[in-house]
């Protein structure tokens, strides 16, 4: 589970960081609304509110990142988006639903992950 846990903060981290240097402002990390869960990153581009589901593998073996992204998921993510709008006074903007999968690269001294392989932002990955 620690595994799991540091992919994690580190495909996060990562995201954060691609995000910013493609010129989005981060307003939230790990954004939470009660039983519905979080949004990992909400940022905002252009007028574009991108609510950010971060999914990162240091291996392909159970399919890619955002395949790891289940209708439950999704419905829980515009859930939490939804209540986001309700109390930011970001009405009006437009919204987007975006994935950012990361790769890492298993090369910390206990194997766990350490270095970016890759990232891979899909804009607009799905609808409400």
């Amino acid at each position: 589970m620690a595994d799991r846990r540091a992919v994690g903060r580190a495909g996060e981290e990562a995201a954060r960081k691609f995000l910013a240097d493609q010129g989005y402002r981060i307003l939230f990390n790990n954004f939470r609304y009660g039983r519905y869960g979080e949004i990992d990153i909400i940022a905002i581009k252009s007028g574009v509110v991108c609510f950010v589901e971060v999914k990162s593998r240091a291996s392909a073996a159970y399919g890619t990142p955002a395949e790891a992204v289940s209708y439950a998921k999704r419905r829980k993510i515009v859930a939490v988006a939804n209540h986001f709008i309700r109390v930011s006074g970001y009405e009006g903007h437009m919204l987007r639903f975006d994935v950012v999968e990361v790769y890492l690269n298993r090369d910390g001294a206990d194997g766990a992950p350490h270095t970016v392989k890759g990232i891979r932002h899909i804009e607009n990955a799905f609808g409400v």
